[in-house]
């Protein structure tokens, strides 16, 4: 059974997570503050974690930063509308996506479900050819093709291109990807990560205004959502 904690200290929007998760058969863990929230996701196996950023306690940003000291669990943040520094501060402590406030459930809950498809026992058995439309990836050769035609791409669009397609559907923030591919001197040069980006793009013929493999969340960071086909 998936097992959900949620940190949430308004007990309304406890209980309807409550509500809606109990009713697909998943098992929930209540906390209303981080303090207990950390003690959680040190006693219990959990398979998700539902995260509000305002705790009465300890900021949410904190809880995370404690929580990944020791567990690489899911996490999903709540946090206010349009509070981007807020997304990109819990970003780049380790969450792995985030729903802005007020949410639609629905919404929520397909979030659950995209990052309990990238748990570690599921990245394992990440394809080594990845194929979407016409773009063909072969991560092992690291070889890219646009339908025959092979495509260059520099070492740093390579280790770009390998980020994006190893965590499909994650939101990867930008000091995120500048630290895992430039390094930790450059984690502020967003400059360096818009121009790589739209060389990846150009190459891989992927339109930034209707995009089909590289989606762009303003000012906060990149997904991948080219899937390949079962």
């Amino acid at each position: 059974m998936t097992t959900v904690l949620v940190v949430e200290d308004d007990a309304s929007v406890r209980r309807a997570l409550r509500t809606s998760l109990r009713a697909r058969g998943i098992d929930v863990v209540e906390t209303a503050t981080g303090a207990d929230a950390i003690v959680a996701a040190a006693d219990r196996h959990l398979d998700v974690v539902f995260l509000d950023l305002g705790l009465p306690d300890l900021d949410g940003t904190e809880v995370l930063r404690r929580i990944r000291a020791f567990s690489d669990v899911p996490v999903v943040v709540l946090t206010v509308r349009d509070d981007r520094g807020q997304k990109v501060l819990a970003l780049d402590a380790g969450a792995d996506d985030y729903v802005t406030k007020p949410f639609d459930v629905e919404e929520l809950l397909a979030r659950m479900r995209a990052v309990l498809r990238r748990t570690p026992a599921q990245t394992q058995l990440q394809p080594q050819v990845i194929a979407v439309d016409d773009v063909t990836i072969d991560l092992v050769a690291r070889r890219v093709h646009v339908g025959d035609s092979p495509v260059h791409l520099t070492k740093t669009e390579l280790l770009l291109l390998e980020q994006l397609v190893t965590n499909p559907g994650k939101l990867l923030g930008h000091a995120e990807l500048l630290r895992r591919v430039w390094g930790p001197g450059y984690a502020t040069e967003t400059q360096y990560l818009r121009v790589y980006v739209a060389n990846l793009r150009r190459k891989l013929g992927d339109d930034a205004g209707a995009p089909r493999l590289i989606l762009t969340e303003p000012g906060i960071g990149y997904r991948w959502i080219g899937e390949t086909p079962p």
